[in-house]
This record gives structure tokens, sequence and C-alpha cells, in this order.
């Protein structure tokens, strides 16, 4: 029997509740003690591991200002800012990083981060991380893929925008580098993306062309997309996570505050434990029900040899009589002694 995937101390499969992660991306604005601070909500609003990135400015981008270095499109969050200056802001820096990872775990969390170049990966190794996550924008980065996999830790991939062609290319590459867990996430790499861009038939999909552990990275606004997910197969969940949204930041717009994580975590376990298995029939929590399905009764004083009747002959609750499909072969029949109004009809009442 294979062995589960597992992450830290934590099973992930269909046969666990969902895991959900906790993404604090750039929401800490650049101050230390409100990261801690995010960390510590997530830990109280029950979220089971809490991602970071690791960049720098310079590991992302160049330091222009022009072109297409610069973020002109007048639908984007970050309009009017340079890459570099985007990345310079929502950037964790390394040294934040063994502190707030502290923390978490003091929180009972588990805690990793993303790494977006293999500067990065070298250096979260130095920091024993359980697992590493690819962004999006990184899933054709084959190179970084293969290096994070050749620790041999689990490897989780947002698959947003990637072609089929694609998938099967970075697949490959992790799993000939020597990863052997590995979780897609079904991913719409648009911020904050619509519930009809999510499109989220293609995780189970995704379960039967790759055979790993599929989940979805959700940047749409509430908890449906999410916990609908998991009726689909989702044993992941990732949700970029802030204290208030109204304090502003480079995610902060589509990003879920305390309240709403705590929902997800309740309710996406809810939906896992409402899947069961497929069964017909009472179950034993509803046995003590069926007294109340509808059942044939005798609706009037009868003597023995009187014929049942519509008029004397009921479909009524509660359900101790012969089933209602009997009632046209009975009607006719004659009972066989006197019987009383409410009495349930039984076999043994016919002549």
């Amino acid at each position: 029997m294979t062995e589960p995937l597992r992450i830290a101390r934590r099973e992930i499969g269909r046969h666990a509740p969902p895991f959900v992660i906790a993404e604090m991306s750039g929401n800490h604005n650049q101050s230390l003690d409100r990261a801690l601070e995010i960390v510590e909500a997530a830990a109280r609003a029950g979220a089971h591991a809490l991602k970071l990135q690791t960049y720098t400015a310079d590991t992302m981008t160049l330091d222009l200002a022009e072109g297409e270095f610069f973020i002109s499109d007048p639908n984007s969050l970050w309009k009017g800012s340079s890459l570099h200056e985007l990345y310079r802001q929502a950037h964790t820096p390394w040294e934040w990083h063994r502190p707030i990872m502290r923390r978490a775990r003091e929180l009972g969390m588990i805690v990793f981060s993303t790494p977006f170049d293999e500067t990065a990966v070298d250096f979260l190794e130095t920091l024993e991380v359980p697992c590493y996550k690819i962004a999006s924008f990184e899933n054709t980065d084959l190179p970084l893929i293969r290096k994070a996999a050749a620790t041999g830790k689990p490897l989780i991939v947002s698959t947003g925008m990637a072609t089929l062609a694609e998938l099967d290319d970075l697949v490959r590459a992790a799993r000939e580098a020597g990863c052997r867990d590995l979780v897609l996430l079904k991913c719409t790499s648009t911020y904050p993306a619509t519930p009809e861009n999510s499109n989220l038939l293609t995780i189970p999909h995704l379960r039967e062309l790759f055979d790993c552990e599929v989940g979805l990275s959700d940047h749409t606004l509430g908890i449906g997309a999410a916990v609908a997910s998991v009726a689909l197969g989702a044993t992941v969940i990732e949700k970029h996570f802030t204290l208030r949204r109204a304090d502003g930041g480079v995610d902060a717009t589509f990003s879920m505050e305390p309240e709403e994580m705590r929902a997800l975590v309740v309710e996406s376990e809810r939906a896992w434990q409402a899947l069961g298995r497929v069964r017909y029939g009472p179950s034993e929590a509803e046995r003590q029900s069926m007294v109340f399905r509808r059942s044939l009764y005798v609706a009037a004083d009868m003597q023995a040899g009187d014929a049942l009747s519509r008029e004397n002959l009921r479909l009524i609750r509660p359900g101790y009589g012969l089933a209602p499909k009997y009632f046209e072969t009975v009607l006719g029949k004659r009972v066989n002694r006197a019987v009383r109004r409410g009495t349930p009809l039984s076999w043994d009442l016919l002549a």
C-alpha cells in the first residue's frame, strides 16, 4: 500500500480534512511586528499552515521603471509601480523568516515558503522547511522546480496560466528530479479572481491526469469557491490572509480576514465530512425517523367481513402500517375481525 502524503505531521489526502494554508505574502506591510500579528491571527483562526514568499526585488527583476518593467495596465491593482518597486514593497526580508517561522511553529502551525529562485531554495533549506510551494508565475521555471524537487520534500505547485503541455513538463521535471509527493493546485492568476473564471471542474481532471493530490489556490473573494472545491476532491486550500483589508497593502484587496479564515476552516471540514461514501437506504442515524413515513391505516371502525375502501383506508403518518405501494392491492379486501379506527393495516388483518 502506498504511504499517504504527509507534510510535517499532517496527512494530505481525501481521508483527511482539507489542509488550509494562510498565505501571508506582502500583507506584513514591511513591519515584522505586523507579520507576527498575522501569524497569531492565522493560528487563532484555525489555519493549519502559514506560507511565506522568499525573494528579493533583485532576484525577481531589474531595477528599471520603463517599458515592460513598469505596470501601466489600468485594471491592475499595482498600476503606476515598477516591477522592482512592487517586489521591494512586497518582499519578506530574509532575516524575518526565522522569527516568523519560530512563532508559527510555537502556535502549532506548519510553516513553509515559496522560493522564487534557486538561492531562495538554498536559504530555506537552512530553515528546515517541510515542503516547497511553487507559484503560478514560476510553474514554467523548470530549473527552479528541479532544484526544489531534488530536496526530496513534498512539492505544491499552483497551475495558474499553465497549458496541459506545460503542466506535463513541470510534473515530469519534478518527478525526474526526485519529487515523490506532489500537489497541484488549480489556480486562476487574476487578482481578485471571479467565480466565473475559477473552473473548479478542472480539479478532478488534474487528479486523473497526473495521479497526484490536488487542491485550490483561491483568489476569489469569500469562501464559496474554496468550500465547493472540496466536493470536487480538493485536499489543499490556499488563501491570502491579512489582519484587515482596510489596512491596505499589495495583496490586501483579495486577502481573507481572520473571521473569514475561521469560517473557511470550519466549512471546508464540514464539506469534507459531508462527502461520506456512496450509500443508499437509511443510515443508523435515520432509522428512528422512519416512523414518520406514511403507511396504511384503518380510518373508520370496521366489522369482520367489511371491505377496505378509499373511505376507511388512508395513507397517513406514522409508518407502522403496510407500505403505501400496497394501497391499490388491498382495496376491496375484507378484514377478518373487528378493527378499530387508527389501527395500522397488516396482512394478518385480511381475510
